[in-house]
């Protein structure tokens, strides 16, 4: 099942792979790290993981994505990004919920992710839903070397 979330003048709904070009820029334009359009591609072909997009209502251009994976009653948000021009519109906390109401309504009993320590307005937006540090990952993230935190939401 996947949770479907409209609103004017931006949508959010499930991936295609028309929309890899645009999620694929918006990706290159928010990460030192890029995934790269082959990585976004097998998410598309993954039946555990839960891709969104978020929609420009007039250009229909993707304006932020959000990609997660449930395995049994656990899941991971994987990636979040808004694109530059859109950000502190809301977006991102629009794709987050989407996202924790889609694994939730696969079973999911607890979302995990990784974060940048230097990344204070993902770290509050998760914080905002819930989300508590966990543990943290020494060296994890290469362009620059910098710890990640992991943060888990209890769903329960």
């Amino acid at each position: 099942m996947s949770v479907v979330v409209q609103s004017e003048p931006i949508a959010l709904r499930v991936a295609r792979a028309s929309d890899l070009a645009d999620v694929t820029r918006i990706e290159r334009e928010s990460f030192a790290d890029p995934w790269g359009n082959a990585d976004f591609r097998s998410v598309l072909q993954s039946p555990q993981t839960i891709f969104l997009v978020a929609v420009d209502g007039v250009s229909e251009a993707v304006v932020g994505y959000a990609v997660a994976l449930t395995v049994l009653d656990e899941s991971e948000i994987l990636n979040i990004a808004v694109d530059p021009s859109m950000r502190g519109r809301g977006l991102g906390g629009r794709l987050l919920d989407a996202a924790i109401a889609d694994v939730l309504a696969r079973g999911a009993v607890a979302a995990f992710l990784e974060v940048r320590e230097s990344n204070a307005a993902a770290r509050a937006l998760y914080q905002s839903r819930g989300f508590e540090e966990l543990s943290r990952r020494r060296g994890y993230y290469r362009t620059p070397v910098e710890d990640a935190l992991v943060l888990r939401l209890a769903m329960q």
